[in-house]
C-alpha cells in the first residue's frame, strides 16, 4: 500500500477531472433528505470533514447552518473558498488531528471519505477526533460504501473518458482493502494512481463507534434514506450520537 496515497492523488488535477461528474444537484438531493431526517434547528454549527471542493458544505449552509469545511487538499480548499461567505468557511487539515473542541452540533463525513489509512488505529483516531469536536449529544453522519455489495462484484475493469483523457480503472481486493488502480496517459506521459479503501463492515463500524463514545441511532442504504440491506444497498450511512464527554 502506497503510504498516504491520498496526499498526492487528492491534490492532483487528474483526480478532479476523473470525478468531475459529482454534481451539486446530487449533493442537494442527499443533504435535503438528510437534514429533513435530522431536523436540526437553524443556525446549527456543522463541520464537513473531508469536504473536497465544498459541494455538500454549500448545501448545508443554504439550509441555514453555519458550516466549516475541512480537507487535506490545498487545491480543493482553494476551489471551495471561492464559495466562502459569512457562515461558510474552508480550511486545510488532517482529520486524525482536528483542532476543534466541543464546537459543533453535527459533523458529516460523506462520500466514502474514511478508511484510507493502513493502520486501523488511524481510523479510530479520526472518530475520536470527531468526538472531541462535537458538543455533548452532538451527531455524526458517516457515509461509506457498502463493502459487501462492492466486493461481490469484484474484480472490475472499465475505461472512463474525461475530456481527451482515457482513464483505465480497475478494482480488486488486496490485503483487506478495496484497491482502485487508475492508469492513463497525458501529453505522452504515463500515470498511475491507486486508491485504497478499507473493508469495514457494519459490525466493524459499530465496534469503532462504541470504543469512541458514540451510539448508532440509525443506518441507511442510499441517499434516499432507505433502510440498509447488506446484500443490495449501495451505501452504508450512519447517524451516530456522542454519548461521552
Amino acid at each position: 500500500m502506497q503510504h498516504n496515497w491520498f496526499e498526492n492523488w487528492f491534490d492532483s488535477p487528474y483526480y478532479h477531472l476523473l470525478y468531475s461528474h459529482r454534481n451539486y444537484s446530487e449533493a442537494e438531493h442527499f443533504i435535503t433528505n438528510l437534514f429533513g431526517y435530522l431536523n436540526l434547528p437553524k443556525g446549527s454549527e456543522v463541520l464537513d470533514l473531508a469536504c473536497g471542493k465544498g459541494r455538500h458544505a454549500l448545501q448545508i449552509h443554504n439550509l441555514g447552518n453555519d458550516v466549516i469545511g475541512l480537507d487535506l487538499s490545498p487545491q480543493s480548499i482553494d476551489a471551495a473558498n471561492a464559495k466562502a461567505e459569512k457562515g461558510l468557511s474552508f480550511q486545510t487539515g488532517d482529520m486524525r488531528n482536528l483542532s476543534f473542541n466541543s464546537e459543533f452540533d453535527l459533523v458529516v463525513n460523506l462520500f466514502t471519505s474514511f478508511g484510507y489509512f493502513k493502520q486501523e488505529g488511524d481510523n479510530v483516531k479520526v472518530i475520536k477526533s470527531i468526538a472531541r469536536s462535537l458538543r455533548k449529544d452532538g451527531l455524526l453522519v458517516l457515509d461509506y460504501l457498502n463493502v459487501s455489495k462492492v466486493v461481490s462484484g469484484l474484480p472490475t475493469k472499465e475505461t472512463i473518458v474525461r475530456k481527451d483523457i482515457s482513464f483505465d480503472v480497475s478494482k480488486t481486493v488486496i490485503d483487506g482493502f478495496i484497491v482502485k488502480t487508475i492508469k492513463f496517459e497525458d501529453q505522452e506521459e504515463n500515470f498511475e494512481f491507486r486508491e485504497h479503501v478499507k473493508l469495514i463492515s457494519l459490525v466493524d463500524f459499530e465496534r469503532i463507534f462504541e470504543v469512541c463514545g458514540f451510539e448508532v441511532k440509525a443506518t441507511f442504504g442510499d441517499y434516499n434514506l432507505n433502510r440498509f440491506e447488506e446484500n443490495t444497498s449501495e451505501r452504508l450511512i450512519f447517524i451516530a450520537r456522542k454519548i461521552n464527554e
